[in-house]
């Protein structure tokens, strides 16, 4: 199975954050932007292997400025790292005011998620090709969190 580069991938989505997605004080909830999250980064592992995926993991989800009804929200993601069914996505969200076009930076998460063939078994995912300094970055950073999360499921289940 030949390999695919990190562009083939990536994905932007972006969504207008409308009055049901918000509490009375119209903060948009967490839980709105944590599905947006999983959406985007689902998308980029199932264009990664043309296939279904689950959602293994999400790392911390740290909201470092509140969403707003009003914002556009922008979630761009890609791909990390592929193992052998399983793929890091990276996933980087930030909100948009429309009348002032001020950015903010609103959440970063990394997702694992797991090929699955036709039968819903996990089967191997393409290689991942690293092609810019960017890509290799991210590879590295990646790796090192697939030994903490391999760590962390090895206390739990011990």
């Amino acid at each position: 199975m030949p390999g695919k580069t990190v562009r083939e991938s990536r994905i932007s989505m972006s969504q207008l954050m409308l009055p049901q997605d918000a509490n009375p004080a119209g903060n948009v909830h967490g839980g709105v932007v944590m599905k947006l999250i999983d959406t985007t980064g689902g998308v980029v592992a199932m264009r990664h292997v043309r296939g279904n995926v689950v959602t293994a993991s999400i790392d911390r989800l740290d909201f470092l400025t509140p969403v707003f009804v009003g914002d556009l929200v922008h979630v761009r993601a890609s791909l990390n790292l592929v193992g052998s069914s399983s793929m890091e996505v990276g996933v980087r969200v930030e909100t948009e005011n429309i009348h002032t076009g001020e950015l903010r930076h609103a959440v970063s998460a990394y997702l694992t998620y797991v090929a699955l063939d036709e039968n819903g078994k996990p089967m191997t995912a393409p290689a991942l090709i690293s092609e810019t300094a960017e890509d290799l970055r991210r590879r590295d950073e990646a790796e090192q969190r697939r030994k903490v999360r391999l760590g962390e499921r090895k206390k739990h289940r011990g």
